[in-house]
């Protein structure tokens, strides 16, 4: 997950796949996304939905308590999600295979799964740039065998296109990615979406683990018709953040928060709180993961004093987690607060904060568990707009 995040800053910050190949750019074939095999996730698919996945919750309350929540997809949801995946793939060339490994399949289990409550879920394939070429890369050492550097945004934009054409059938859509997910879709947008018909399919955008640059205290600037949201049932509107602890903010060389380059004068990052998207603070409807979370400090050792931990792949806290987005010494972010209380049972912490060589990286935040944070408060959320999109369409 570290090196997840390594890709997805460093490509952010403008290193180009052709550069880091240090190879000339070559034709790639377009993928056939007709095929099932070129999607992780999608309704019908007969080879394996890898959003088909035991989603059962532990729900801990303060005084130890625990209940068991289960999950319930809805295959006849009424709107869809289009979700774009981090980079994760540890494929050994440039650009990743079609072939998704355990990288892919897990993220979206993570990230993307729980939406399926509310909407018919397509998660493409794509060929992204791999971890193992951006380590190359950064070593001084880049591998040979170049491809055009917007292979990867080539084959999103396809899956789209094919997703419109011949899945779509007019329904709204909410997109969701995060980190150089959420760069992609970024990029889509403001090329394919933003101002054209299409558009008024747009349920919503969800960009997770980014810096999506607005006029300082306004709703647009990456975008001219998707405005940042401030109500449920408000649609055609963008939810972006990026998480710290307010323990540690940001520091100085945070590439989340501030919008930095030739454009950033007069721009700030964006900050839409999920849990509360009117402003001020609200409690998180976290679905933390519970098994070992790579590059953190550890994984959760236990959630309640004393007691084993249990055996669901998620646990919610109600209660222990807050957040509001605040504007402090020139960073725009989602502020993460713990409501520690060392007199309950209930652990006082969480894990998720990036650790490398045993040092705790401040830069990244809670990078690694944007998604999770507040994964509850997100569902809910496009659950609102969905009805708030079907009432307007009928009118």
């Amino acid at each position: 997950m570290f090196q997840k995040t390594l890709a997805a800053l460093a490509l952010g910050a403008g290193m180009t796949l052709a550069a880091a190949s240090g190879a000339a750019a070559q034709d790639t074939p377009k993928n056939d996304y007709s095929k099932d095999i070129t999607w992780l996730c999608r309704p019908g698919k007969t080879d394996g939905d890898a959003c088909g996945y035991d989603l059962t919750t532990t729900v801990i309350q303060a005084n130890g308590k625990s209940s068991l929540e289960a999950f319930h997809r809805n295959p006849k949801a009424p709107i869809d999600c289009f979700y774009v995946y981090p980079t994760v793939s540890n494929d050994p060339g440039v650009l990743s295979d079609m072939v998704p490994g355990p990288e892919e399949v897990n993220v979206v289990k993570v990230q993307l799964a729980r939406f399926g409550s509310k909407c018919r879920i397509f998660a493409p394939l794509y060929r992204q740039f791999t971890l193992t070429a951006l380590r190359a890369a950064s070593a001084g050492r880049p591998m040979g065998g170049g491809a055009r550097p917007q292979t990867g945004y080539n084959d999103v934009v396809d899956a789209w296109n094919y997703y419109l054409a011949h899945d779509n059938h007019g329904r709204g859509v909410v997109l969701i990615g995060h980190s150089q997910g959420s760069g992609v879709l970024t990029q889509l947008i403001k090329n394919e979406i933003d101002g054209k018909p299409v558009q008024k399919k747009i349920v919503s955008a969800i960009l997770m683990g980014t810096t999506l640059p607005v006029q300082a205290g306004k709703d647009t600037g990456a975008f001219k018709g998707l405005p940042l949201c401030h109500a449920a049932s408000q649609t055609g509107c963008v939810i972006a953040y990026a998480s710290f602890r307010d323990t540690i903010p940001p520091p100085d060389n945070s590439r989340f928060g501030k919008v930095r380059g030739a454009n950033a004068e007069g721009m700030q990052a964006a900050c839409v709180n999920p849990a509360n998207l009117t402003g001020g603070k609200g409690a998180l409807h976290s679905y933390l993961s519970n098994v070992q979370i790579a590059n953190s400090a550890a994984a959760q050792k236990e959630w309640v004093k004393g007691q084993a931990k249990p055996e669901t792949p998620f646990v919610s806290t109600p209660g222990l987690l807050s957040a509001q987005c605040v504007n402090k010494n020139g960073f725009s972010y989602l502020e993460i607060h713990v409501n520690a209380d060392a007199s309950d049972p209930r652990a006082d912490d969480i894990v998720g904060d990036v650790i490398a060589g045993g040092v705790l990286q401040k830069d990244w935040g809670l990078h690694l568990i944007d998604a999770n944070l507040a994964m509850g408060n997100l569902v809910d959320v496009v659950g609102a707009e969905s009805k708030a999109y079907l009432a307007k369409a009928k009118k």
